[in-house]
């Protein structure tokens, strides 16, 4: 809270005003986060038919977020043990909503194309690559949202399609 309060120039006890915990103020910025995360998701989605293409604008939309919020990013990633029962309860279920909208874009696509691998595995090896970029991108010399989204998408579809892709993404 003390790096918190020198970074935003704000009083220690302003911050403990409208946040009476680090825990707290950690529980709103993750919820704040999925939240957005889930919301955008959604309003991606309306009127897309594709399977594939849905995955595509899954990965796209989380490597959007994530690129622009790394600060957020890193929160979630090391931080997310940090909260009690009651806010770690509730921010479990928005995260698992956004598990369960992965979860049947990937059972979509099994059913689309006939394909056999475990769901659960794709998922979390999905989130596995998209969540550790903030750890090595660099906008400096790496690529755009879309290109790695792009790419990601390619490397990722192409191993749970094991080939049997109608189409195999765009060229950029």
């Amino acid at each position: 809270m003390r790096d918190l309060s020198r970074a935003s120039g704000m009083s220690l006890a302003g911050l403990y005003y409208y946040f009476e915990s680090k825990e707290r103020l950690l529980f709103l910025i993750q919820k704040h986060t999925f939240a957005t995360v889930v919301q955008r998701l959604k309003a991606g989605l309306v009127g897309v038919t594709d399977p594939e293409e849905k995955i595509r604008i899954f990965i796209l939309n989380h490597l959007e977020y994530f690129l622009a919020n790394p600060a957020a990013m890193k929160i979630l990633s090391h931080e997310a043990d940090a909260l009690n029962d009651g806010f770690a309860s509730e921010l479990a279920a928005v995260k698992r909503e956004y598990y369960r909208i992965c979860v049947g874009l990937l059972e979509e696509l099994k059913e689309n194309c006939g394909l056999q691998f475990s769901t659960r595995i794709a998922v979390l090896s999905l989130f596995g690559m998209m969540n550790w970029i903030y750890t090595w991108h660099n906008p400096r010399i790496d690529a755009d949202a879309e290109h790695i989204a792009n790419e990601m998408g390619n490397v990722f579809l192409r191993g749970v399609m094991n080939g049997n892709s109608a189409h195999t993404g765009r060229s950029h």
